[in-house]
């Protein structure tokens, strides 16, 4: 809920103005970034302010004034597409045909590339302090370390199961995808270290306790996509990725 759109997120930003996504793209990142409803104008604004080659519209597909290049369709590896229904009867905000125009599917958390689309994984690779912003390595917590797991996310059980597979033993506190945290919200017993995702640590850094962390994770995609992606880049912009 910004104060006027289209609006700029910067790093410093409250995520009640920014979103929690926007401000963790920018926080990680430091890409210029611009939200708007309205996907056409966000670009306009974008493109009024910064010289830029590339821009990335992320859940962009049923903008359909929004001019596009190239469209990638990301896919759990593991639910795949539901019912195969759209919204409100199932989980899809396009039809399943429309993935016969798309010029890539990527399925997260998928082992190896499919004949349809190409892998990728989430990898941990640290656990961040909210309060001071102290990285440590995932040997932090030794194994079998208990500790209360926070995840606002479409899927918090995938998180949940991050956190095993690093030999944890997770208490699991599930919210909705976006949700509003308090103190009073995340005060659980019995006392211990608390982990959450990224994506919930903008919204809490606030008030967050000493022992408060999130797991970073990274995006680690196939290579075959790499080299895919690559090449549709060198197509699209040659003069300007050309050493």
């Amino acid at each position: 809920k910004p104060p006027q759109l289209p609006w700029r997120v910067e790093a410093d930003q409250s995520a009640d103005f920014a979103g929690d996504e926007p401000l963790l793209i920018v926080q990680r990142t430091g890409v210029p970034l611009m939200i708007d409803p309205n996907r056409s104008n966000a670009v306009k604004a974008l493109l009024a302010s910064e010289p830029l080659d590339l821009i990335l519209s992320d859940d962009g597909m049923q903008h359909y004034r929004l001019a596009r290049d190239l469209e990638l369709v990301l896919i759990d590896a593991t639910r795949g597409l539901g019912n195969r229904r759209c919204l409100p009867a199932g989980p899809l905000r396009e039809p399943v045909e429309r993935l016969q125009s798309v010029d890539a599917v990527l399925y997260n958390g998928a082992a190896a590339d499919r004949e349809d689309g190409f892998a990728f994984q989430l990898q941990p690779t640290a656990l961040v302090n909210l309060r001071s912003g102290e990285r440590r390595p995932l040997d932090h917590f030794p194994g079998g370390q208990a500790l209360h797991a926070v995840a606002g996310i479409g899927n918090p059980q995938r998180f949940f199961k991050t956190l095993e597979t690093l030999h944890w033993q997770p208490v699991p506190h599930a919210f909705a995808d976006h949700a509003e945290y308090s103190v009073e919200a995340l005060n659980f017993t019995p006392s211990l270290p608390l982990v959450m995702t990224e994506k919930d640590a903008v919204k809490c850094r606030a008030f967050a306790a000493a022992d408060w962390w999130y797991l970073a994770v990274d995006a680690v995609p196939s290579p075959a996509f790499v080299a895919w992606f690559d090449t549709q880049l060198m197509r699209l912009l040659p003069d300007r990725l050309l050493p």
